[in-house]
């Protein structure tokens, strides 16, 4: 008892002087959106860095740390981590880490004491403080103002726009690498209108985004989509799904990554639904619908603006979400990704990407029971639904995932080819 009393209290805690002196350290779990949040917290006077480490060293040092029945995304944060305080790159006494928590049914949620006890032997003095919205590890935790929200908010629509404009466009370039430059380009005066204080402006900021990919030159090639779907870590993280946006494209494929926002405004509605569903409190759910609304408002004007010009297929709408859920899994079914993960699935087939890759890694039984779980109702729903669930953990080999993924292509294009005929 004496040991568990020590560890819970005996760490290194953050407190708001450390933000003058340390720098923080961020896995990078969201390489398109996270360029724009690290330059956001720099504004705010946080020394702040996205760590890009992502060689085989890293799952190594996962492993060594992390025990084995953790899910593979922890295993990969925490590797990440430590490959990168070892390297010599960062004066250990001023450095931190950072890292989110939802605060619901996730191993997430335990992300913070687990990254504490790995680190704790070799590096006593770095202290780990959280974001989150749960009144978790309030020792330690990101101090996120209303000002800070808001610019969050106008980031993750920018960094949507960004990832879903360079989806359609990098497969379709004829001169390689313009999508690459019109990424830098979109991403750098986005980071300079959050410096202005004119990120709001977010009809223009969005049009500048559309216009820039849409003067990149394509070619009118008809591509296999493929959407990916799955856990939120191995859907986005390059180093969680080994690299699956750049394989897809290298086998002349379109990958279909569906809104970050999605991700948050499923996270917030989940608290109204428990309001009706379990009688959870009035007050908490009201303030967040309003969020909800606002959010969603936005969301529609931004697909509403890409309607209008034509040139890429918006995003999906939210609400549209919630009834394809509704075909497939009760809303109340929220642990981790939950419902929304067959409510992608099911809005992809009818936004003419039937063939998804859903992303599982080991360790994740929410994930495996609502996505795994969910394919055989969705091929009964929709007849050309061609999905392959691909486990992500550190023994399974890229090879392996890939040869996997090659196959549902196969397929892909054999329906594709009945179709044209």
């Amino acid at each position: 008892m004496d040991k568990i009393t020590d560890y819970t209290n005996d760490y290194p805690k953050w407190d708001k002087s450390m933000k003058a002196t340390h720098k923080i350290l961020v896995p990078n779990m969201l390489p398109w959106h996270f360029l724009i949040i690290q330059e956001l917290l720099k504004m705010e006077g946080y020394n702040v860095e996205v760590l890009t480490n992502d060689s085989r060293n890293v799952i190594d040092e996962g492993l060594k740390h992390v025990h084995n029945d953790t899910c593979y995304p922890c295993l990969c944060v925490v590797g990440q981590y430590i490959d990168a305080l070892k390297s010599g790159k960062y004066d250990l006494e001023h450095t931190a880490l950072l890292i989110t928590q939802t605060g619901g049914g996730c191993r997430a949620s335990n992300y913070v004491p687990l990254i504490r006890k790995a680190i704790a032997a070799e590096f006593p003095k770095v202290p780990v403080l959280s974001v989150n919205f749960s009144g978790l590890e309030k020792n330690s935790s990101f101090e996120m103002t209303l000002s800070l929200l808001l610019k969050m908010a106008y980031a993750i629509f920018y960094g949507d726009s960004i990832m879903w404009c360079y989806n359609q466009t990098k497969p379709y370039e004829l001169n390689a690498g313009d999508a690459d430059k019109a990424r830098d380009e979109t991403v750098k005066f986005i980071v300079d209108a959050f410096k202005a204080g004119k990120y709001g402006k977010y009809k223009k900021l969005n049009k500048r985004i559309i216009d820039t990919f849409s003067a990149v030159r394509r070619s009118g090639e008809k591509k296999v989509k493929v959407g990916i779907v799955g856990e939120i870590y191995v859907k986005y993280a390059h180093l969680g799904n080994n690299r699956l946006e750049e394989f897809l494209i290298s086998e002349n494929c379109e990958p279909v990554v569906p809104a970050l926002m999605d991700f948050v405004l499923y996270c917030i509605i989940n608290v109204v639904n428990d309001r009706k569903l379990y009688g959870h409190n009035a007050g908490t759910a009201f303030l967040y619908k309003l969020v909800y609304n606002v959010l969603h408002g936005k969301q529609k004007k931004i697909i509403k603006q890409f309607k209008k010009d034509g040139n890429f297929e918006p995003v999906h709408d939210f609400e549209h979400l919630r009834k394809c859920a509704d075909k497939v899994l009760n809303q109340g079914v929220k642990m981790g990704e939950g419902w929304l993960i067959p409510a992608e699935m099911a809005a992809l087939a009818e936004t003419d990407v039937p063939n998804i890759v859903c992303a599982q890694p080991f360790g994740c039984l929410p994930n495996h029971i609502a996505g795994k779980g969910a394919i055989r109702t969705l091929k009964n729903l929709y007849a050309d639904e061609n999905i392959v669930a691909v486990d992500y953990d550190p023994s399974a080999t890229k090879v392996n995932q890939e040869n996997r993924i090659k196959l549902m292509l196969a397929t892909a294009r054999e329906n594709n080819g009945r179709i044209n005929n």
